[in-house]
């Protein structure tokens, strides 16, 4: 699913949030922190988004500390199942992404539903991701990848940060669309995966924009195309992977913020009221244009929705691609 920034959409949800504001939707800041979980190691994409915002967060709150704690492991599920079994009061939040709902096609045994056992609060945007090679493949666009590809089936590869991962799910997509046959090679995160890519041991994979901006532009890895519905502002010469062609090709590193399943109603109004002024704070919108994200917070209905057709849309490549957790 594509995010595009709504400037009159934004802006109204901004002032709804500036009007609950001033009657103390708010709320006074609470003595007790808010503990934002992330199912993700520290120095991920997630965790740097949310250090950046958390002193906007903190304001939006009326003063509230927001303390976040890195739970990683088992794409996600040990993170969430700590948010998944907190107290629906609005002090403990977690923070997840793409793998939420990847997870329940991928593990043949779940510790939680992950639709009905959340409260979505706000979907609030995405990272882009960009297909990259290994400069020595002659490929410079997607027609003449997937020509290459085809030309040798089987006989080259792409990376992955882990079995079942997004990532994954991403180069899968590429294959699917392109029509070609291509070895998968999962590693243990995104960092030896690009050092491998760098170093000719895989031939091309997926990557958030971010985290291969220096290579890029060093020339060390090679954009094919991004992989989103629209270009990336600093790649403006690189097509998307759609406009080459391949228009299912739609995909990008969403993240939402998440609560207890039977959150309260006036607690998922005031906390989802918080995000949206966070994000909109100036420090906080510079920081995340630095980083390449999109920022376009979902009200909780529509996230909810949002969450249900990503369900059914990865159920359906994770079936078609074959993929099960190792």
């Amino acid at each position: 699913m594509t995010f595009k920034i709504q400037r009159r959409q934004l802006t109204a949800v901004v002032a709804a949030a500036l009007a609950l504001g001033a009657t103390a939707s708010f709320a006074q800041a609470s003595d007790k922190p808010l503990r934002m979980v992330l199912p993700v190691g520290a120095g991920s994409g997630v965790d740097t988004i949310m250090r950046a915002a958390t002193p906007s967060l903190t304001k939006a709150l009326g003063g509230q500390a927001v303390v976040i704690e890195n739970l990683p492991g088992a794409g996600g599920i040990t993170g969430t199942g700590v948010v998944v079994r907190a107290a629906a009061d609005g002090q403990t939040l977690g923070v997840v992404s793409n793998n939420h709902v990847v997870n329940p096609s991928v593990f043949k045994k779940m510790p939680f539903d992950a639709i009905n056992d959340i409260t979505p609060i706000s979907v609030v945007g995405a990272t882009p991701f960009v297909l990259v090679v290994n400069p020595k493949l002659p490929a410079k666009n997607a027609r003449e990848l997937q020509a290459l590809l085809k030309a040798k089936p089987d006989g080259y590869n792409y990376a992955s940060s882990g079995n079942g991962t997004i990532i994954h799910l991403a180069g899968a997509m590429f294959v699917d669309a392109a029509g070609v046959e291509v070895r998968h090679i999962p590693y243990k995160g995104v960092g030896p995966m690009v050092a491998d890519l760098i170093g000719g041991q895989v031939e091309m994979g997926v990557v958030a924009v971010p985290a291969v901006q220096g290579q890029l532009k060093s020339g060390a890895l090679r954009a094919i195309g991004v992989m989103g519905k629209t270009r990336v502002p600093s790649l403006p010469d690189v097509p998307t992977i759609a406009e080459q062609g391949f228009p299912d090709v739609d995909v990008s590193g969403w993240f939402a913020v998440i609560g207890p399943a039977k959150l309260p109603p006036a607690e998922v109004k005031r906390l989802h009221a918080a995000i949206v002024a966070a994000f909109n704070m100036p420090e906080t919108r510079d920081a995340m244009a630095k980083q390449e994200n999109i920022i376009n917070p979902m009200t909780p209905e529509a996230s909810a929705q949002f969450f249900k057709a990503e369900q059914e849309r990865y159920a359906r490549l994770v079936k078609k691609a074959n993929i099960v957790a190792e």
